[in-house]
């Protein structure tokens, strides 16, 4: 399980999404995420799935590493399910079972809530499979770069959030290590209840926060010793230049969204009508 979470990784590839601007994918990406939030359609949802796909092809990236990274999320996915189904009233009654009952609007919001679950999963974990670390922190440097003229610290919030982006795969490889250490001693985490398994955990905390702790005092040592004070008079080995296919890349989502907009009005025009 630890394993499975994708966020944070980098999968080498060469294909035109690994190769656009950064700042390319970090925008277009929260434009697929904010589309997933202002549409309440089939039809609009299937217009995300075709695009989803359709990056996700041309990505080069195996679909089998990318829904690996959705193990992760599957307790919180049957538990937001499960509540939208059962405690969202409205609509024609579809089971009634004992205490039991379920409405159209209920299954419909489940079925929606599913799907944006899904997707904001994969379309974040597709932006930083396709991104390294370094040119992540580049992006996130150059958009906020207006922010500078009202003195905002710009590249120590990009250094830091790249860092702690980074952090996630290896954190999870240690805790990995740490579990596989503590049951060859003997320790059972896999039987007993909810509260018996919580606190089999703590054996593992203690040792990850000592090696989280460690890892980020080497990194800091590592970049004085390297003479890294901060983003002030520093230059770009690789700086970033839009290119045809960034603008390409643009276009492409931009019209998405705007489609996608324009079928959810329709759709909720039309809902008034009827």
């Amino acid at each position: 399980m630890i394993r499975d979470i994708t966020i944070g990784q980098y999968y080498p590839a060469n294909s035109l999404i690994h190769r656009l601007d950064p700042r390319v994918k970090i925008v277009c990406t929260l434009i697929f995420l904010v589309s997933l939030f202002v549409q309440n359609s089939f039809l609009g949802y299937m217009i995300a799935t075709v695009f989803l796909a359709a990056v996700i092809k041309i990505s080069k990236v195996p679909l089998k590493f990318i829904v690996k990274g959705l193990k992760a999320i599957v307790i919180l996915l049957m538990f937001t399910v499960v509540m939208n189904l059962f405690l969202t009233k409205g609509g024609e009654e579809l089971v009634h079972i004992g205490f039991i009952r379920i409405y159209e609007n209920g299954l419909r919001t489940c079925v929606f809530m599913a799907i944006r679950l899904i997707y904001l999963i994969i379309g974040s974990s597709l932006m930083t499979l396709t991104t390294t670390p370094n040119m992540l922190t580049d992006g996130i440097e150059k958009l906020l770069h207006p922010l500078n003229k009202i003195h905002c610290p710009v590249h120590e919030v990009a250094m830091m959030m790249s860092i702690a982006l980074r952090f996630i795969p290896i954190l999870l490889e240690e805790t990995d290590k740490i579990m596989k250490a503590q049951i060859a001693r003997g320790a059972d985490m896999e039987s007993g209840n909810l509260i018996q398994r919580t606190k089999a955990m703590v054996p593992i905390l203690v040792p990850l926060f000592v090696s989280a702790f460690r890892r980020a005092n080497d990194l800091a040592m590592a970049m004085e010793a390297r003479c890294y004070h901060g983003g002030d008079g520093r230059t770009k080995m690789k700086p970033l230049i839009y290119r045809g296919t960034d603008y390409m890349a643009y276009t492409v989502t931009i019209l998405y969204m705007i489609a996608v907009v324009v079928i959810g009005h329709f759709v909720a025009f039309k809902l008034w009508i009827f």
